[in-house]
């Protein structure tokens, strides 16, 4: 059968539908939008063909091998107001606090001590010359108490060069900075219409971060009001043309505190959210083979095995939560967040055992880094 493109007319999308077969898509190196669209539609056989062919390029270019990333919520302080954030800066429901540097160095150091090889210190999107100092800070106190063998990714939002420079000399090299939709007028449905919350701001500050030197992630939500799947295949394009080193992308899952909640009764039900991630994932995985893909623990809120099972068909990377126990339930960007009970050890002894499961093993000590990034830079 020759391959070609036919419109779809269904509600609310108009977009070029490929009809090639679903192995002549899978055995691609590149992909059209058609062919991405087709791939994020599958069921059936060929959803299992689509996972199974993520797999294998997983294993093939990637390896088995599971990194941790110790993740340290240190501030649920934002700037923003972000319509889809439990800690949106006007919601003032929210609790917010300020974690201890003591306490979070105790967590980085359960980190080096445990051999998760990498932390991510993630907060709201502050910019003020106390927070920059501060981050500043904590990136070199944790460099000197593991001697330098913990990696350090930052999830702190925009930020000027200098900022950015700064906390890449003080020893960060990896930079997470969602722009949760590539397109813009989904961007905006999503987002207040100020200077504040500007979409060619974001685009700027993760060019900045690369030319800064980090290993760049971004990532986005999956299942928004207002979305198709056309938007999801842009998505994906619009990480790789943007040549991302990771990506960390999971269901949207609403908050009866945010703006957006105003539109559930747009929503797919969230086990159909939860399937659109794992195709997005497979996707990826094949559109990008060699990049980083985080275990979202969005999945794990709608599926109590979410993460494993992303860990199966694409993700390679997965982020135990070390933020104090006394925060957790206060860092909500969305509703039923698993693991808010769990210290440290246990949310380490449970990942260990679902990775696992997973068939995959943990990379302890190891930092984990792109290879995407790396084979980039020899480039």
């Amino acid at each position: 059968m020759d391959s070609f493109d036919v419109k779809s007319k269904g509600a609310g999308n108009d977009y070029l539908r490929s009809v090639k077969p679903m192995d002549e898509i899978l055995r691609q190196d590149q992909f059209s939008r058609a062919d991405l669209v087709r791939l994020l539609e599958s069921a059936g056989a060929d959803r299992t063909a689509l996972f199974s062919a993520a797999a294998a390029r997983k294993e093939e270019v990637v390896g088995k091998k599971v990194y941790f990333r110790g993740l340290v919520e240190f501030s649920n302080e934002c700037s923003k107001d972000c319509l889809y954030c439990g800690i949106r800066h006007s919601n003032s429901k929210v609790v917010r606090y300020e974690a201890a540097d003591k306490d979070i160095l105790a967590a980085c150091r359960f980190a080096w001590d445990n051999k998760f090889g990498s932390v991510v210190l993630q907060s709201g999107e502050l910019s003020s010359s106390s927070f920059i100092n501060r981050v500043d800070r904590l990136v070199k106190q944790i460099k000197a108490l593991s001697n330098g063998e913990l990696g350090i990714t930052l999830s702190c939002g925009e930020q000027t060069r200098e900022t950015y420079q700064r906390w890449f000399r003080s020893g960060a090299h990896r930079y997470l900075l969602r722009i949760e939709s590539s397109n813009i007028e989904l961007y905006h449905k999503i987002h207040p219409n100020n200077e504040h919350h500007s979409f060619e701001k974001r685009l700027e500050c993760l060019r900045l971060l690369k030319a800064c030197g980090y290993q760049l992630g971004t990532g986005v939500m999956i299942g928004l009001p207002f979305q198709t799947m056309e938007n999801l295949a842009e998505d994906l394009l619009f990480l790789k043309r943007l040549d991302v080193d990771m990506v960390g992308m999971g269901p949207y899952i609403e908050h009866e505190d945010t703006p957006l909640y105003e539109y559930r009764t747009l929503l797919k039900s969230k086990k159909e959210r939860f399937d659109l991630a794992l195709r997005m994932v497979a996707a990826l995985r094949l559109l990008m083979p060699d990049i980083n893909i985080a275990a979202a623990t969005a999945l794990q809120a709608i599926d109590p095995a979410g993460r494993e099972k992303a860990v199966k068909i694409g993700a390679n990377i997965i982020m135990p939560n070390l933020t104090p126990s006394a925060f957790r339930k206060d860092y909500q960007l969305y509703e039923d967040k698993p693991c808010l009970d769990e210290d440290a050890d246990q949310c380490r002894n449970c990942l260990e055992a679902r990775i696992e499961l997973a068939g995959s093993e943990i990379g302890y000590g190891e930092w984990g880094d792109s290879r995407h990034f790396k084979n980039r830079q020899e480039a």
